[in-house]
């Protein structure tokens, strides 16, 4: 990621779905609510910004990987998003628990002990808000093997 602006633009469509533009080259994306306010015909804001930690972890790890020449693919990752209410009874995101899967075992990997030590540093959307909102992150190989 280069430093600057990232813009989107987001048109409504028909009451909660919402088609992000995300600028040349891009397809669009519908985003809606869930169910009772829409119809849940797309991701949600929560849906989104839980792929967007996963997707900056998974990127930061996998460039870290490759920086020292190893292949972890296929990494797999699963982000699971609390949502609960804060003291005002309002919606919030309250954490994340981040679960990367190496798609091999980790004997067969080099420098992974310093690979593991960083590159959750990287992560720009990660760092960004974790401030705000806890985000546990765990990595696992390919045999179940914690690491992290």
């Amino acid at each position: 990621m280069s430093d600057g602006k990232v813009s989107v633009r987001l048109v409504q469509a028909q009451d909660y779905r919402f088609d992000v533009d995300f600028g040349a080259g891009v397809p669009a994306l519908r985003v809606d609510e869930p169910p009772p306010l829409g119809e849940g015909s797309g991701p949600s804001p929560v849906q989104m910004l839980a792929g967007a930690v996963g997707n900056c972890l998974s990127a930061s790890l996998l460039f870290a990987l490759r920086k020292f020449r190893q292949a972890p693919d296929p990494i797999r990752t699963e982000v699971t998003a609390e949502v609960g209410r804060n003291a005002e009874g309002r919606l919030r995101v309250l954490g994340m628990q981040v679960t990367l899967t190496l798609g091999v075992p980790a004997a067969s990997l080099q420098h992974l002990d310093r690979v593991l030590a960083g590159f959750e540093a990287y992560c720009t959307v990660t760092q960004s808000v974790a401030g705000a909102i806890p985000v546990a992150v765990s990595v696992v190989d390919s045999q179940g093997q914690v690491l992290k």
